[in-house]
């Protein structure tokens, strides 16, 4: 199989290839195959405050000593379920028992923070994420929310709520993009990079 193949697109959404310089930055890696799944959704909310708390300590108030509790507050509620909500995401749908770690970075700058998240995905599954993202980016968010919102109400075993990306979108004004990477070694797991761009 040649890996030029692999995703139609490369690039998709709002991607910056070449992040500015950050002087504060966070990066945390797991394994996939590590611990159970069970457990590793306990993780995601704790890797997400971790985050979130590690973050929110740069927000200072007007004479850069105390701390601005309302800003610390929004930053830290942002960051932890946007953080939250990616790691759920890596976990679901990454290669289980992949050698592939999932990371997930934050970057501060001064006026946006920028997550990144990396995981694999099957080869298999390239073209249906592809084109999910085509449609979140192509729509209008706010008609999407409301139509899986009835989506979810008239499925009964819901298992995906699907609301995650477009929460980011609708509620914190996030901007999303998408990397397809081929693994030189393995043929049947693509890396997939998801930046969210978040004003703050």
């Amino acid at each position: 199989m040649n890996s030029s193949n692999i995703a139609i697109k490369q690039i998709l959404g709002d991607f910056i290839q070449n992040l500015p310089p950050s002087q504060e930055y966070l990066i945390l890696s797991f394994s996939p195959g590590s611990i159970p799944l069970r457990q590793r959704w306990r993780n995601n909310c704790l890797s997400a405050d971790f985050l979130a708390d590690y973050l929110s300590t740069f927000f200072l108030g007007n004479d850069n000593q105390q701390p601005d509790s309302e800003k610390q507050a929004e930053v830290k509620s942002a960051v932890s379920y946007i953080a939250n909500e990616l790691l759920e995401n890596a976990m679901k749908y990454a290669v289980e028992m992949s050698p592939f770690p999932i990371s997930i970075q934050i970057h501060l700058n001064p006026d946006l923070i920028i997550f990144q998240l990396t995981n694999s995905i099957h080869f298999q599954r390239t073209q249906e994420f592809q084109a999910h993202i085509e449609t979140l980016l192509n729509s209008d968010p706010e008609e999407l929310y409301i139509a899986q919102l009835e989506k979810n109400a008239l499925e009964e075993e819901c298992e995906e709520s699907g609301l995650g990306l477009l929460t980011m979108l609708n509620d914190y004004g996030a901007k999303l993009g998408w990397k397809f990477e081929s693994l030189p070694q393995d043929f049947s797991e693509i890396a997939v990079t998801t930046m969210v761009q978040l004003k703050i």
